[in-house]
Parts: structure tokens; sequence; C-alpha cells
């Protein structure tokens, strides 16, 4: 009974490795990482399986090349704090900075102009024309002509601009999840 009650503070609070060097570690992870998943990932409305799967299975490979074995509360608690800090340091600087957020951020992928798909652009973000006409399908579009123009918007989000339905209505302008 004596063992449950005793506890090792040293070990749980002290470093075993320099608080320094975890945030090296867990900085030059993280930008290998964000870097990666900007130039072959994109963002996505909504998490598919295969997304959280990506994601579960990045942090268990990168855990231990941003903290060695690290053991106490204070290592964890600086290496998450420096992944904080670089999540809040891109959205920042995306916020202040034109050039930094058209580097962080994908330009929208133009999918259907005028009424017609844009092959190529589909055929890039692996969207076939099934899964286009199934989002059109979800805003209430049979008709790809009804369409002016539809875009696969930085944040993983579908945007749809439809033609005027009649002469005195307006566009109607919706957002999807992507697939």
């Amino acid at each position: 009974m004596e063992n449950i009650l005793e506890i090792d503070w040293q070990t749980m609070w002290a470093p075993n490795v320099s608080l320094i060097e975890i945030a090296l570690r867990g900085s030059i992870t993280y930008w290998a990482i964000f870097l990666l998943l900007r130039f072959f990932r994109r963002g996505a409305g909504q998490l598919g399986v295969s997304d959280v799967l990506l994601i579960i299975l990045i942090g268990d490979a990168a855990q231990n090349s941003m903290a060695g074995e690290y053991k106490s509360i204070t290592e964890g608690v600086v290496l998450i704090g420096t992944l904080v800090f670089w999540d809040f340091v891109i959205d920042w600087l995306g916020y202040h900075s034109i050039g930094f957020n058209k580097f962080s951020q994908p330009q929208p992928a133009l999918l259907i102009e005028n009424g017609k798909m844009q092959k190529q652009n589909l055929r890039k973000q692996l969207i076939s024309e099934d899964d286009m006409m199934s989002i059109l399908r979800e805003q209430g579009i049979e008709d790809i002509t009804n369409v002016k123009s539809c875009c696969l918007e930085a944040s993983g989000n579908i945007s749809v601009i439809q033609h005027f339905n009649s002469g005195s209505l307006p566009s109607k302008k919706s957002n999807v999840n992507a697939v």
C-alpha cells in the first residue's frame, strides 16, 4: 500500500533533457510537418477517416524526434507550448502578412466556371465528376449549367455560386464541406 502513495516528484517535474533542446526539436519537427502537409495535402472542411489516421500517425511518428525520451511533465508542457506557439505564429503571420498568407494557405481552385467542369483542376484536387455532381445535388442544383462558379476554398469547403434563376433574383451562394 505504501508504494501506491509514493510519488517520485523529482522524475515527475525535473527535466531530464534541456528545455531549450525540446523547444528546438519541437520547432524543427513542427515546421517539417507543416511544410509537408502544406504542399502535399489539402485542408478539408470535414476530416475523413484517412485524415484522422494520418494525424494520429504523424503525431506518433514525430513524438521521438520532438522530445527524445522525456519523462517529466515539465518537458511535455514545454513541447506542447512550443507546438501551440508555432500554430499561433502561423495564424498571426497569415493574418498580418499577405505574402505569408499566400505561402501558408493554398489558393482557391476553380472547379466549375460558367457551367463547365474544369476537369484539370478536378483531377489535381482528386475530385471525380461524380463527386462534384453529388456536391451540387446536395445544394439542390440538378443542372451544372446553373452554376456560375464553384471553388475549392483554402479551408477545404466548396463554395457554389449560381447564375440568376430569374430576372430579379440574385445569385445564390452556398458553402459545402469538401468530400
